[in-house]
């Protein structure tokens, strides 16, 4: 019932808005060359709320702590089409280039995020890509 009501309500407010696409302003695109490092995260079932809600914490840190993320985003699957193997949270960073990506990897402060969050982790799955949308 609840999921019926979220959808009616989606379709509500899509049906709503769709008169509306040419007056809103498009997105802005990334930068040509930006590399987007996409990060899946699966926990462990004895993983608790609380431990999760501390590790997202630690990694949202990871941007005051490294200069080469340019940005940062994260949320939690909610898909409907069943594909997530078990990932739950997946992260988003981007950098001007492989080169920042490349310092970020063993900067210090994403090492000892890895201390945090790799007893937790049931699988992991990362993809990094620059943008070839037109």
């Amino acid at each position: 019932m609840k999921y019926l009501l979220i959808s009616l309500l989606t379709l509500m407010a899509l049906t709503t808005y769709a008169g509306n696409e040419p007056t809103r302003k498009p997105k802005k695109p990334m930068k040509t060359g930006q590399l987007q490092h996409v990060v899946l995260f699966k926990f462990k079932p004895e993983a608790t709320p609380e431990k999760v809600t501390e590790i997202v914490a630690a990694f949202e840190a990871l941007p005051s702590k490294i200069k080469e993320i340019k940005g940062f985003q994260w949320g939690t699957n909610n898909s409907p089409e069943k594909h997530d193997k078990g990932l739950t949270h997946a992260f988003i960073l981007t950098f001007d280039n492989a080169k920042d990506r490349d310092a970020y990897l063993p900067h210090p402060a994403h090492k000892e995020f890895g201390k945090i969050v790799g007893p937790w982790l049931a699988d992991l799955t990362v993809v990094d890509f620059v943008n070839q949308a037109k």
